[in-house]
């Protein structure tokens, strides 16, 4: 892509990519050399420095790259010429010799951006694990700032240039530093939030920080945040104005690029005091007021002590919990590590099986489908997975968790069954009555499916329990075949009786809705049951 079809949009992505190129020399292999160098360069001010003068201030600091040689250290100060940490010095050289030209030829100096950056990692490498105390004293001065200049700007007359410039840098100053303050210490208190092995004497101290310290802190905050509030709305109208007033006395640097840019020349880009621009109040208002329905930092501030404090519950609730009233096993687990890393393979093993009750998968207890036979000499590679509870896989543990679940009524259930009951007692009822009223004339009727299932069962039942006799000739003598002496069966819930007699040559015929049935050399006879039987058979009962 050529230079004229490149867009905004790319050349602030190259810009980018050439800023975040100057935090490379704090991830290179050769980071710690990088890092003494630049301290070095940090050390000065508008100060151009030789390979020699390097070599000399890096011995006197005895850090880790004093020991670099010239060739090497000048590999070093290209590499972070490269990256735009530093800058090539454009000093003239002054020397009484070839040598010391050649020594004194190349000569560096210090990029605004690396020595921002310089700066900020020496900030990380020596306060990240500290807790910075909050510049609490700071918000009364702010509010103090604030109200008095309000009372100056709607003054007849307005604030004095000069002494608006005066209070305007004072209260940024100040709000910045606090804001800091408050960002530190809240980073640090998140990270000890995230800890869960607490000791009772971690404990103890992080309970008096949160209640005693967070607490004043939050107070203040809360005390002081309505009055701030009140007086920027005072002032808010104001603002513009005043702005403007202040940059017709005195325009600083941005009157230098005011001029370039009227002159054609290049862009001189400048970055103003804190307070000169308005979206440097629009920021502090809404520190303070809940500006674009987000929630102000006072409210981000307030739900964050609410979440420090609930972290400190917890971590008391798990140290209740125990019975040594400690919670922290740490002092243990690295014990144990410490005795995996010296022991042999297989004193490891017996170790995890003393310390954990991980035994063979074998000892899982989990018993296979009852459909599933696996032989025993199976392998574990080739045979069927076996399917492991939830509950077992996550929690080591089958015990079902939460509140049990309340009976199922079954109310409706039992009223559905009930009335399909009544009503099959009902048509079998109705099927006997039929077959009573149908006996001895099968011929003349149809009868319906239940009445002709009713009679089948009935039959079956009767032929089950019939006595067969083997008929005697005139002779005396017993002939081939065998006649029914007696066959009955009754249902004493429906009061009916089937009396089953073997006549030869009788053939009876039952018609019926679902088709015809005849039956030879058999004749049926469907009565009530008496009523001695039924008494017989409620006596025996009883």
């Amino acid at each position: 892509m050529g230079a004229s079809e490149s867009g905004p949009g790319q050349d602030s992505d190259e810009e980018a990519r050439r800023r975040l190129n100057a935090y490379t020399y704090l991830s290179a292999p050769e980071r710690l050399e990088h890092v003494a160098i630049m301290r070095v360069f940090c050390g000065t001010l508008l100060a151009d420095l030789a390979v020699p003068d390097i070599m000399v201030k890096l011995r006197q600091a005895g850090t880790f790259a004093a020991g670099l040689d010239a060739d090497t250290l000048t590999v070093r100060l290209e590499q972070l010429v490269a990256w735009g940490n530093l800058l090539r010095s454009s000093h003239t050289v002054n020397a009484s010799s070839i040598s010391e030209y050649q020594r004194s030829r190349s000569r560096y100096q210090l990029s605004k951006l690396g020595e921002r950056i310089q700066r900020d990692a020496d900030g990380v490498l020596t306060e990240a694990d500290a807790a910075r105390e909050v510049s609490n004293e700071l918000l009364a001065l702010v509010e103090r700032g604030l109200r008095e200049l309000a009372d100056l700007v709607t003054a007849p007359g307005g604030v004095e240039p000069q002494d608006g410039l005066e209070r305007i840098s004072t209260l940024f100053v100040q709000f910045t530093e606090f804001a800091d303050s408050i960002r530190d210490f809240y980073a640090y208190l998140g990270q000890v939030l995230s800890r869960y092995d607490l000791d009772s004497a971690e404990y103890q101290g992080f309970k008096e920080l949160l209640l005693d310290y967070v607490e004043a802190i939050t107070e203040d905050v809360a005390f002081r945040a309505p009055r701030i509030s009140a007086a920027l709305d005072t002032l808010w109208p104001h603002i513009p104005a005043l702005l403007d007033r202040l940059d017709s006395h005195a325009q600083g640097l941005n009157g230098i690029s005011t001029q370039a840019q009227s002159e054609s020349r290049p862009d001189i880009r400048i970055q103003r005091s804190r307070g000169r621009e308005f979206a440097d109040w629009e920021g502090l208002r809404g520190w303070f007021c809940n500006t674009d329905g987000q929630g102000s930092q006072v409210d981000q501030l307030r739900d964050a002590t609410l979440r420090a404090l609930q972290s400190l519950l917890a971590n008391a609730k798990r140290m209740l919990r125990s019975a040594t009233g400690e919670m922290s096993r740490r002092k243990d687990l690295l014990r144990l590590a410490r005795w995996f890393d010296e022991a042999a393979p297989r004193d490891a093993h017996d170790i995890a099986v003393a310390a954990f009750g991980l035994y063979g998968a074998r000892h899982l207890g989990i018993p296979p489908a009852t459909d599933e036979v696996v032989p025993a000499y199976t392998s574990w590679w080739t045979g069927p997975v076996v399917e492991v509870p939830v509950a077992l896989r996550e929690r080591g543990s089958r015990a079902q968790r939460g509140r049990a679940s309340a009976v199922e009524d079954h109310s409706a259930q039992k009223r559905l069954l009930r009335e399909a009951a009544r009503q099959r007692a009902a048509a079998r009822a109705a099927a006997a009555d039929e077959l009573r009223s149908a006996s001895g004339r099968f011929a003349d009727v149809r009868l319906t499916s239940a009445a002709l299932g009713l009679l089948l069962e009935l039959l079956a039942t009767a032929l089950g329990n019939a006595q067969l006799s083997r008929p005697v000739s005139t002779d005396g003598e017993r002939t081939a075949g065998f006649d029914l002496e007696s066959a009955s069966s009754e249902d004493a819930e429906l009061r009916i009786r089937l009396t089953v007699r073997r006549t030869a040559g009788t053939r009876t015929m039952l018609y019926s809705a679902d088709g015809d049935l005849l039956l030879d050399d058999l004749e049926l006879d469907i009565g009530r049951t008496s009523a001695a039987v039924d008494g017989e058979a409620e006596a025996s009962v009883s």
